[in-house]
């Protein structure tokens, strides 16, 4: 690997000329920059990773089920697993969606889900993202530039080959299908994940298009074109749910689709992933997941969460105010590492406002004990140098539910610190999965 991280300043230089970046809104402003890649990647060896698979796949499946039911029947409601007005509470719970049953039942096509690895080497999930997950694009560039760049690491590890995820995606929109071209739908040049879009696009062969290229009429999609308009089956939204359709949703959105939800609901049109998905990948519906793989699928949960607290339970709030201190406190109404508060590490007045606030909003909060996860390698100019850092694996589901053998592995980029996302500042490594 240190042929590799020599030419590390020539695979940032090439990212950059691709326009691998991440764009963040701060202050009302726009910002572009680059995502620091390290060349040091992550190893999982075969072992660990036939166990992560099989985990991954386990409560992906799980969430599909959980969200099926919270748009029909309720019956985890029914039979008091998850309470009902906690369950229809979620921001991410759209009432619109009930009753509309996706093509084929699936609603987490793509699926993001974040883990930590503990240093006993225990592995806890820490968030799962079923909405418009984001970065896979990133280690699927950075190791085709890699094996430019360094040929012979790559002949010298036995390293599981990354570059089916274009054909994995394609599989999943294909399988959806309901009669069409598939569209990679993006919000436009100034989304945070824009180079994703169109680099997805290219991948999997589909088209990328904005609000202005798409129209629906007689309850079907179509997309411009200079050769004749044409129908469209399968969307890959990487506009929010409440962006999509400002016939539905929020009147005033100019990056939606009018009349989008009308031809998806007559069952016309897929969309990836399914408007709605927020109610099963919010930060307080994250504790009932180990339940629901019991509930639904009559197994014992593979893979663990984070040891969770829910204010709005009694005895939940009790340790939580006994414990304050020693817990991580979260936002349910916040991402991307905002809203994440180590109540140990803020000035004494501070941490009694949060505690305040949790006591009087339980709803809105989750608390979790600190998992001492694992830090790795990262090659800085002072050196190799140990950093915290996560997790992003792939879980699509088609025909079948798969794991991408691969993943973005985020890391921080401040010593001690355990906030990795790339709003905040982190870098990306390659995940190398080895075959044996």
């Amino acid at each position: 690997m240190q042929d590799l991280v020599a030419h590390t300043a020539r695979i940032n230089d090439q990212l950059a000329r691709y326009g691998v970046k991440f764009g963040i809104y701060k202050d009302g402003t726009f910002n572009e920059r680059l995502f620091p890649f390290d060349a040091i990647a992550r190893v999982i060896d075969a072992k660990d990773w036939a166990l992560l698979e099989q985990g991954l796949a386990q409560r992906v499946r799980a969430l599909n089920a959980f969200l099926a039911d919270i748009y029909g029947p309720r019956e985890i409601i029914q039979d008091g697993i998850v309470p009902e007005d906690f369950a229809i509470s979620s921001p991410g719970y759209l009432a619109p969606c009930v009753g509309i049953m996706p093509p084929k039942g699936i609603y987490s096509h793509i699926s993001g889900i974040d883990l930590v690895q503990a240093r006993d080497g225990s592995w806890y999930v820490l968030e799962d993202n079923l909405r418009i997950p984001s970065g896979a694009s990133y280690p699927l560039i950075s190791r085709d530039i890699c094996r430019r760049c360094s040929p012979e690491t790559f002949r010298n590890n036995d390293i599981v080959d990354n570059r089916n995820y274009g054909a994995m995606l394609r599989e999943v929109m294909d399988n959806v299908n309901r009669g069409g071209i598939n569209v990679i739908f993006t919000p436009g040049r100034y989304n945070a994940a824009y180079f994703e879009h169109s680099y997805l696009a290219e991948q999997a062969g589909a088209i990328l298009a904005e609000a202005g290229d798409l129209y629906v009429e007689d309850e079907r999609v179509y997309y411009k074109s200079f050769e004749g308009d044409q129908r469209v089956g399968a969307i890959y939204r990487r506009v929010s749910d409440e962006y999509m359709d400002p016939t539905c949703f929020l009147p005033e959105s100019v990056i939606g689709i009018p009349n989008l939800m009308s031809a998806y609901r007559a069952g016309n049109v897929a969309l990836l992933n399914a408007p709605g998905n927020g109610a099963a990948d919010d930060k307080g519906i994250y504790y009932f997941v180990p339940r629901m793989v019991e509930y639904y699928l009559d197994e014992k949960p593979l893979l663990h969460n984070a040891p969770t607290y829910l204010p709005m339970f009694d005895d939940d709030l009790a340790y939580v105010m006994d414990h304050f201190e020693d817990l991580v406190i979260k936002d349910t109404a916040e991402a991307g590492g905002y809203g994440v508060v180590f109540a140990g590490t803020l000035p004494s007045e501070a941490r009694e406002d949060l505690r305040d606030k949790v006591r009087t909003n339980p709803r809105r909060w989750i608390a979790q004990e600190i998992i001492d996860f694992c830090e790795l390698p990262v090659h800085l100019a002072e050196g190799d140098v140990p950093r915290k850092a996560d997790l992003r694996a792939f879980v699509l589901t088609g025909r079948e539910t798969r794991v991408w053998p691969s993943g973005l592995t985020r890391y921080s980029r401040e010593e001690g610190n355990a906030i990795v996302n790339s709003s905040q500042g982190g870098g990306f490594k390659d995940t190398w999965i080895l075959k044996s």
